[in-house]
């Protein structure tokens, strides 16, 4: 027999000994008569035993409140209107346009175009419209002593009222070469100089009117029916800003391509210190339902991996109960989670639910009001 064989079946020899030596302890049947440790439940706040045999786990009693559903909705800020001023008339820029985010109002110059003839004209057509009054007063006086024909005085009263309209033209001209903001805003963009030439049509600055600010976004489709023009509305912008406001739209269309609606939010008239096209998280006050606000520590999965939580019910007994979040609570001095699927009061396992299972009894030192 080789050496190597030798040792092999020295090692066996020395193990299967060892292991049929009696040793000191504990043995199975010992173990198996062990007292079964006791599970406890306790009330949040009240003291746990002491007892090294009694486990403890906390419940809480949580009874359903009325909770309104909130729809996220992704979207952005955008102004109320944003407009490109342009000119009438064309000619050149003779004073300097006001400078981009200057804050102007209605009837604001924004842009001067320099008058060149049209003052000359406006001044030959006033002249013009007294001419012709004056025939047509003398014509109709004439008129009234049968010494002018009728045809004569229509005629005349159609000159005057040409030349007043060509007054009416020659004004307008004249004022047009004031370019003035539509409304209230603020100067987004400028895109004329001194001694520019603009053209009809040439823009001479961009208005930006941002009072109110909206927010928008588009709603899927499986979504849009549980909006209401008029629900509250709470958003949060990228930067953390909070801010409040009111559905003013919703589209009947949906748009081709992404099959969602356009929702526009007004936001309150104190929260406009925020900037056009910040992204923003809208969340819009949908369905009311009753639901239980617990902590989110109390979450647990089942063997489904099913998210809900374990209760104690009749007969002290736990039991796994599937939920449904439908929102959360923001507070930092009580954070929690609201949930449906569990029917009205409950009595909750909020700490130490991993320990108790489903059928397992426990002790209340508490009564429960099942």
């Amino acid at each position: 027999m080789k050496k190597q064989h030798v040792v092999a079946l020295a090692i066996l020899a020395f193990i299967t000994v060892w292991m049929w030596i009696p040793r000191s302890g504990t043995s199975t049947a010992e173990v198996r008569a062990a007292p079964e440790r006791e599970i406890q439940a306790v009330a949040e706040g009240q003291p746990v035993s002491e007892d090294p045999n009694v486990i403890s786990v906390r419940a809480e009693r949580i009874g359903p409140e009325p909770y309104t559903e909130q729809l996220l909705v992704r979207g952005r800020t955008q102004a109320f209107r944003h407009v490109q001023v342009r000119a009438e008339q064309a000619g050149r820029i003779v004073s300097n346009p006001v400078a981009r985010g200057a804050r102007v109002q209605a009837g604001d110059v924004l842009c001067e175009i320099a008058t060149d003839d049209r003052a000359a004209n406006l001044n030959e057509a006033v002249a013009q419209r007294e001419r012709a009054q004056f025939e047509y007063d003398a014509a109709v006086d004439l008129q009234a002593r049968n010494l002018q024909s009728d045809v004569a005085v229509a005629q005349l009263k159609a000159a005057l009222e040409s030349s007043q309209a060509a007054v009416a033209r020659a004004q307008l001209a004249v004022d047009r070469t004031q370019i003035v903001a539509p409304f209230d805003g603020v100067i987004e963009t400028r895109t004329v100089e001194v001694g520019d030439l603009l053209n009809a049509g040439t823009a001479c600055a961009s208005v930006l009117d941002d009072s109110p600010m909206l927010l928008v976004g588009l709603v899927p489709e499986q979504e849009v029916t549980r909006i209401q023009v008029g629900a509250a509305v709470d958003g949060v912008l990228l930067n953390g800003q909070r801010v409040t406001g009111t559905v003013t739209f919703l589209s009947a269309a949906a748009d081709p391509v992404s099959r969602s609606y356009r929702i526009e939010v007004e936001v309150d008239p104190s929260d406009q210190t925020i900037r056009e096209g910040i992204t923003t998280e809208i969340l819009v006050d949908a369905d009311e339902v009753m639901a239980h606000r617990i902590p989110s520590s109390a979450l647990t999965l089942d063997d489904n991996g099913d998210i809900g939580v374990k209760l104690i019910e009749a007969g002290d007994k736990v039991a796994f109960r599937k939920v449904n979040i439908v929102g959360d609570d923001t507070n930092q001095l009580n954070p929690g989670i609201w949930v449906t699927g569990l029917q009205g009061a409950v009595t909750l396992v909020t700490v130490g639910q991993e320990i108790v299972f489903s059928g397992q009894t426990v002790a209340a030192n508490f009564e429960w009001d099942q």
